[in-house]
């Protein structure tokens, strides 16, 4: 039986969007986070803009490598860092439990705002992934508050003055 998640995770991998829809992500050992703007370097996700002009809102995406690892489990199969197309991959955190609350990931400031909606890109991956993925499983949405470095080994807590 696995152990309950608990308030405080911790940073296992970071991944890059491709410029090119489709293709792989690039696992990196560390990101530079922009508020309102994202990841620097996030393929076509940095400083996207909506048709009002503002700032979007997706602009970091991450998911519990625990729930990666149940979705293979249950499709008899293993998947890869990066594979699910999530920018963070965490261990030890609840992140649907911090939706709609401020979160320090490193030094930066992030507001999870919404669960992830799994796109058809899943059941390239595997068959039943995108299904597997539905009903809150598939991570959170987040945007940047306060600019600063992510190193895979930071750790993630909601944030004592904000969230």
């Amino acid at each position: 039986m696995t152990p309950p998640l608990s308030p405080t995770g911790i940073v296992v991998s970071l991944h890059l969007h491709p410029r090119k829809a489709g293709e792989p992500m690039t696992p990196v050992s560390s990101i530079e986070v922009e508020a309102d703007k994202g990841i620097a370097g996030n393929g076509r996700y940095f400083d996207r803009r909506r048709s009002t002009g503002g700032p979007g809102k997706r602009q970091v995406t991450l998911i519990e490598r625990e729930q990666i690892d149940a979705h293979g489990k249950t499709l008899g199969i293993s998947i890869e860092p990066g594979v699910v197309r999530s920018n963070i991959e965490t261990k030890n955190i609840d992140l649907i439990a911090l939706v709609g609350r401020q979160v320090r990931v490193g030094t930066v400031v992030l507001e999870f705002y919404e669960a992830r909606t799994p796109c058809a890109k899943m059941d390239v991956v595997c068959r039943g992934l995108r299904a597997e993925m539905e009903h809150q499983r598939q991570g959170v949405l987040a945007r940047v508050i306060q600019s600063g470095r992510i190193r895979a080994g930071d750790s993630i807590r909601p944030d004592p003055v904000t969230g």
